[in-house]
């Protein structure tokens, strides 16, 4: 039973994982280091599709975890996938960040060591999303008190808070992180979070000033807009609506249908509270981000001296009041440039686009230096006040290498920081991978690898580096410009492998290049950069934004440090706290570009496999031996495969492993013995044990079910025989019972009937009552499933028993009286009049025209060609034919209330007065012709109108209402004649054929020839042949 509950235990888990090797064609392998071909960039990306295709969107390099965002819910999240990874070992059970996430956590408590988890990937990778799932994962799996549940409480809505000033709607991503983000989550001793800190790098500042369309600023703005209280934004001098604000529409998109401001506003608001913000706090953040609003909208304009001055007094008003600086100050500040000479400051007034300038670079001076106070209150609510030894796990959320058709600074500097951590990642991964060997005793083979060492230095190395000639350009006097810094860099680098330029490159390179670029060779491949505009880079003079954001201590003469000096600083800081500990990745990847589910972009996740330097890391990872496992956990697995360790192994593990192996004829050369564990080179022959493993399992688990069932069977029958036994006597004796019950019931019954049938003719009486009642409701239950279904039908109504004639006759006519009603309420007013209508073409044309029948199923409306605005009380398209020759001419007939209009386009070609309308003329056939005679006193007046109308019962119905004559249309069989003018005479033929045909005949006729048609009903049921009989 002990062994059974085993392999029961063993077979639930090898169902649940979907790591078994027998489905790896289908749905690909969970670990890239077991794939044959790993050397194959076409073969990893085959994987990958596999896995995408079947919704696995995590696989393994080893410990590093790859993600492709699915862009869609997949349910993998929930509280029941948290706890099935809770303490399991990492290879078990198929991939995921909560195993990742897990194994952190107790390698950190096991070895009471710290680590760090490097996120990174494209914008709409993901990666801000598996930042949560980590944090959601560890709120979730750690020890909770009250104390520790509150510092959970503020590392969770510390994230909301980061997302509403950091985050901001992107071409690729809707909430796309503007800033990198390194978070420590501290543990105590028994792995409970007791505190965390927060480091953030290169904030994307000039989003504040300047969006690209389609794209938002951060979204704080628009949320304190859309969501902000009436009184806060009356107190800080807002308008509920984005559009007020220039800083806000510069990318046309202040509505996102997959964000909520209003809702995010409500969170944002709680976090604060929660992370305890004071009220006075709080009313300063929100009245700096309003002053940014404002400063936005404040315009300059030039005087007569072309200097600017300022005109939005309005806004100087609020910017005073929210921060706190008084009036004049500000508008000195926004116009003049301070200059130092000597002891003495001379102001030097700003043209309008030096103001400008300078306002942009206050509004960002402001943003970036509340962030970084944002941060640090974080830090503080966040700080564990306790000073006990604590183990940390950090979150690194920082930008993956970036290359766009144009790359600017940002990008630069975001791929210099990515050049960092590659170096870090081969250097910990290489190292890692050496103590791991040499702890095992299994000798070290040195791998091959790029090491990107020389493009770093190329970036940062002291006063060679392009950071170095940056800052020199940058602060030397004199006029420095994009191309002084270009030839100076040509001038460092000139021989540099790694940079080229225009000037530098050959012939076939030179093409690719502008005279403004210079390109870097950079690991994942080659990037070409505009030449950063160095105004940006240089130290503002303006008084507010040096008091807003100083480089240096205001009274230091120190040369103050560029951003990209501040930023290589910080990255120098990241890479010391890093190397302190020990790492794990995650590389998050996006399938397209549209955030399209189920789409997978092979050139797209090519270019990000590359990038995010998943092959170089594979191949560290396989060199030497693909596949490593403890001796325990190897044993326990494939112990079946071979008699002498199934079902026990009495030895050592090794031991154990050592016969394993030799059983199942491995190789020398295909596996090593280690201290602690297996070795095997290549994934082939851990393919081939697990295929044996898979057939071993169905034939151990097919005989040990057959003895249990057995067992269980057999007990199972002797119970349920006994049981029967009872169950059959006990069962047996109730029916009796029931039946005789049943019998004497009917016989009862049967007596009441006859006795009520025998006298059902006499008055009622207690021998006839429940007969005579049974009766009734059989004849009401009939009735009511064989009702009439309309008014006229006189012959369904069943016939009723003598008892039931009277009132049968009443609720016949109450049924009579409900349909009746039922129908009159259901015509509707334009229904009236459009039967009105039809009345009346009936009228004239039943009977006597051929294709009349067809007509009448179509509906009548007021005009055919527009919407009458004014006078006209009808119009249709016409095809009118000369009198002479019979040309046809479109044209258009029209109503008033005294005449017919003739028009062709805005031209009047006849008027008919209605009093001179002698009659119409049209034929008894299915053609769609009719004659206007007109009465011609005079010989200049036109004569007759010959005319074929699409809609001729329409137009000569409303013509009967217009003219209020309803009895001059005459149908004509054969021939009509016509007048063409006082005196002449023409005539118009009507046939039938077998195609329709409208010709000159050779007698001078106009012959029209129409297709027999077939007279048909036009109703689409019986119900309205009725109805509409009726309302004739």
């Amino acid at each position: 039973v002990e062994h059974l509950n085993w392999f029961v235990r063993c077979n639930r888990i090898l169902r649940d994982m979907e790591g078994s090797l027998t489905a790896r064609d289908r749905v690909g392998i969970q670990d890239f280091v077991l794939l044959d071909a790993y050397t194959s960039e076409s073969a990893v990306l085959d994987n990958l599709r596999k896995r995408f295709n079947e919704n696995l969107i995590y696989t393994y390099i080893g410990t590093l975890l790859v993600s492709v965002n699915p862009y869609k819910e997949l349910g993998i999240y929930t509280k029941k996938q948290m706890d099935i990874y809770m303490g399991v070992n990492f290879f078990e059970l198929p991939p995921h960040i909560y195993a990742l996430a897990d194994n952190v956590y107790r390698t950190m408590l096991t070895e009471t060591n710290n680590h760090f988890i490097l996120i990174s990937g494209e914008s709409g990778a993901g990666k801000t999303e598996a930042s949560k799932k980590i944090l959601q994962f560890y709120a979730v799996s750690c020890p909770s008190t009250k104390l520790l549940d509150n510092v959970r409480d503020r590392l969770l809505l510390s994230n909301p808070v980061l997302e509403a000033f950091g985050n901001a709607k992107t071409l690729k991503n809707d909430n796309s992180s503007r800033f990198g983000k390194y978070m420590d989550i501290q543990f105590d001793h028994m792995g409970g979070a007791v505190g965390g800190h927060i480091l953030s790098y290169l904030l994307e500042k000039s989003r504040v000033v300047h969006q690209n369309h389609g794209e938002r600023s951060f979204h704080i703005f628009y949320q304190l807009v859309e969501g902000g209280e009436e009184d806060l934004l009356r107190w800080l001098g807002l308008e509920r609506n984005c559009q007020r604000y220039s800083y806000l529409v510069q990318g046309e998109c202040a509505k996102v249908s997959s964000v909520n401001d209003k809702s995010d506003w409500k969170t944002v608001r709680k976090a604060l509270s929660v992370i305890e913000f004071s009220e006075s706090n709080i009313e300063s953040l929100f009245a700096i981000i309003a002053s940014v609003l404002h400063l936005g909208n404040v315009t300059f304009v030039a005087d007569s001296q072309g200097y600017a001055t300022l005109n939005n007094s309005p806004e100087i008003h609020w910017l005073s009041k929210l921060l706190g600086i008084p009036a004049q100050v500000i508008q000195v500040g926004l116009t003049h440039r301070k200059i130092e000479a000597r002891s003495e400051e001379v102001l030097s007034p700003f043209t309008v686009d030096q103001a400008v300038y300078a306002k942009d670079a206050l509004a960002k001076a402001i943003y970036g230096r509340t962030f970084t106070w944002l941060v640090n209150e974080l830090n503080e609510s966040l700080a564990n006040k306790d000073s006990s030894r604590k183990t940390v796990i950090g979150l690194l959320d920082i930008y993956g290498f970036e290359v766009f058709s144009v790359n600017s600074f940002e990008q630069f500097c975001i791929n210099y920081c990515n050049e960092k951590l590659q170096q870090l990642f081969i250097q910990l991964t290489l190292k890692s991978e050496q103590e791991e060997y040499e702890m095992e005793g299994i000798e070290w083979e040195s791998v091959p690898y790029f090491n990107n060492k020389i493009i770093c230095d190329l970036v940062e190395e002291k006063f060679k580096g392009i950071i170095s000639v940056l800052d020199e350009e940058c602060l030397r006097p004199g006029e420095a410009t994009d191309m002084t810094f270009l030839e100076k860099l040509e001038e460092k680098m000139g021989g540099h492998a790694h940079f080229i330029t225009h000037k530098l490159a050959d012939q076939k390179t030179r093409k690719t290049l502008e005279r403004g670029d210079f390109r870097l060779l950079h690991y994942a491949g080659e990037v070409t950069y505009k030449i950063f505009h160095l105004q940006v880079m240089r130290q503002s003079k303006n008084a507010i934004v040096k008091h807003c954001f100083p480089s240096t201590e205001p009274d230091s003469k120190k040369r103050p440090e560029t951003v990209a000096t501040q930023f290589k600083s910080s990255l120098v800081g990241l890479t010391e706290v890093l190397m302190s500990k020990e790492p794990w990745y995650v590389r998050c990847m996006k399938p397209n570009e549209g955030k399209q589910p189920g789409l997978f972009d092979d050139v797209l996740v090519r270019h990000q496999v590359k990038y995010l330097g998943l092959m170089e890391h594979l191949r560290v990872r396989r060199a030497g031996f693909a596949y490593r496992r403890r001796y325990e956990i190897f044993l326990q697995r494939y112990k079946p495969l071979c008699p002498d360790t199934w079902p026990n192994w009495k030895g050592t593990a090794a031991e154990g492993v050592e016969c394993l192996v030799k059983h199942l004829g491995y190789k020398p050369d295909e596996y090593k013995m280690g201290r602690t564990k297996i070795f095997i080179r290549h994934p082939r022959t851990l393919f081939a044990t697990e295929d044996a493993f898979e057939v071993c399992k169905h034939e151990l688990a097919t005989r040990i079910q057959a003895k249990y069932k057995g067992y269980r069977v057999k007990g199972d029958y002797m119970r349920q025989r006994q049981a029967a036994t009872k169950i059959e006597t006990c069962w047996r004796g109730m029916k009796a019972r029931r039946e005789r019950e049943k019998r004497a019931w009917a016989v009862k019954v049967i007596k009441r009937f006859i006795k009520g049938f025998m006298t059902r003719n006499q008055p009622a009486c207690v021998d006839n009552t429940e007969y005579l009642a049974f009766v009734r409701q059989n004849y009401l239950t009939r009735l009511k499933e064989n009702l009439p279904k309309t008014v006229v039908d006189k012959n369904t109504w069943l016939t009723p028993p003598p008892i039931m004639q009277e009132a049968s006759q009443m609720l016949r006519k109450l049924y009579t009286r409900h349909m009746v009603r039922r129908y009159v309420q259901g015509i509707m007013t334009e229904r009236k009049a459009q039967l009105q209508l039809k009345g009346l073409t009936s009228s004239i044309f039943k009977g006597t025209k051929e294709n009349y029948p067809h007509s009448v199923g179509i509906p009548f409306v007021d005009t055919r060609i527009s919407k009458p605005h004014t006078f006209p009380q009808y119009s249709v398209p016409v095809v009118k034919y000369d009198r002479n020759g019979f040309r046809p001419r479109f044209r258009q007939l029209i109503y008033t209330g005294s005449a017919a209009y003739l028009v062709e386009e805005a031209k009047i070609k006849q008027r008919v007065e209605f009093n001179n309308l002698k009659g119409v003329s049209v034929s008894t056939l299915s053609d769609n012709f009719l004659i206007l005679h007109v009465q011609c006193e005079d010989i200049k007046q036109k004569g007759d109108l010959v005319l074929q109308c699409d809609y001729l019962f329409e137009a000569l119905t409303k013509l009967c209402l217009v003219a209020n004559k309803h009895n001059f249309i005459k149908v004509v069989q054969g021939s009509v004649k016509f007048d063409i003018q006082p005196g002449r005479e023409g005539f118009v033929d009507f046939k039938s054929g077998q195609e329709t045909m409208i010709y000159r005949a050779k007698n001078g006729h106009l012959m029209v020839v129409s297709m027999k048609l077939k007279t048909v009903w036009p109703f689409n049921s019986q119900n309205e042949q009725i109805h509409f009989l009726n309302y004739y």
